[in-house]
């Protein structure tokens, strides 16, 4: 429950609308819910402005679906991260409007507005291979009220193709560019832009990649001082900073 929802149960009840008792059970599982296995954090949005997500990797797919159908009940959005096909079989059982986008491996319901950005966010990625990074970006970003543009497939060994995009790259209030192999491209974008670009390394590329590493190392090296970096393959964390970024 956020912001808006308790206000608008708080009004409901000075309405007349709605019985103490009955708001009261509404408000009995803040700040947290005690499923056993999980503690559910209902109180996140109001705190942080963000709503708890998910982390499906780890999870058993009938622990992902309890803490789905949990979080659904309380009436926010709902986002689960890294979920198999398996895993979503198992909460669209337990909440039948539940959807799953494959490419970004996330399970998504949206059932109640967020807070709109005052911008929009561009996702960008240097090659196909980088799409599930960015996927998982462009899913976060969208369930929690932002427009978003995807650009793909414009890394540095064709830089026409990123030069092409300048008019919205230029335009987004926010950027995350995700890039494996050598992690250039998020350092060439913000030498074109006067906006944070949040890099994000991906685990592309062949040996000396080391899984990311050589990526996340290069971006921490940029010479573009609008950027920041993120954790290896961290669409999800990108997609959170540049929503707050967004919303200010």
């Amino acid at each position: 429950m956020d912001r808006a929802q308790i206000e608008a149960l708080l009004n409901e009840v000075r309405e007349g609308r709605t019985e103490v008792p009955d708001a009261m059970d509404r408000l009995r599982d803040l700040p947290f819910e005690d499923l056993g296995f999980a503690k559910l954090d209902h109180h996140r949005a109001l705190r942080t402005g963000m709503p708890e997500v998910i982390f499906a990797s780890g999870k058993t797919a009938a622990q992902v679906a309890s803490i789905f159908a949990r979080m659904a009940q309380a009436g926010g959005n709902v986002l689960a991260t890294r979920a198999s096909r398996e895993v979503y079989d198992a909460v669209l059982a337990a909440e039948p409007r539940a959807t799953y986008h494959e490419m970004a491996r996330a399970i998504t319901l949206s059932q109640a507005p967020a807070t709109p950005g005052k911008g929009s966010i561009a996702v960008v990625c240097a090659g196909t291979s980088d799409l599930p990074v960015a996927e998982e970006a462009v899913v976060t970003a969208r369930l929690m009220g932002n427009t978003v543009d995807l650009i793909a497939d414009v890394g540095v060994a064709g830089i026409h193709r990123l030069l092409a995009q300048r008019g919205a790259l230029q335009s987004a209030r926010v950027l995350i560019v995700c890039a494996g192999m050598e992690g250039a491209l998020p350092t060439v974008v913000g030498g074109l832009v006067n906006a944070p670009v949040l890099a994000v390394p991906t685990s592309v590329g062949y040996g000396a990649s080391f899984g990311g590493v050589a990526a996340l190392l290069g971006m921490l090296n940029t010479c573009s001082p609008n950027v920041c970096v993120v954790n290896i393959d961290n669409g999800f964390g990108a997609a959170c900073i540049a929503t707050l970024i967004n919303r200010l």
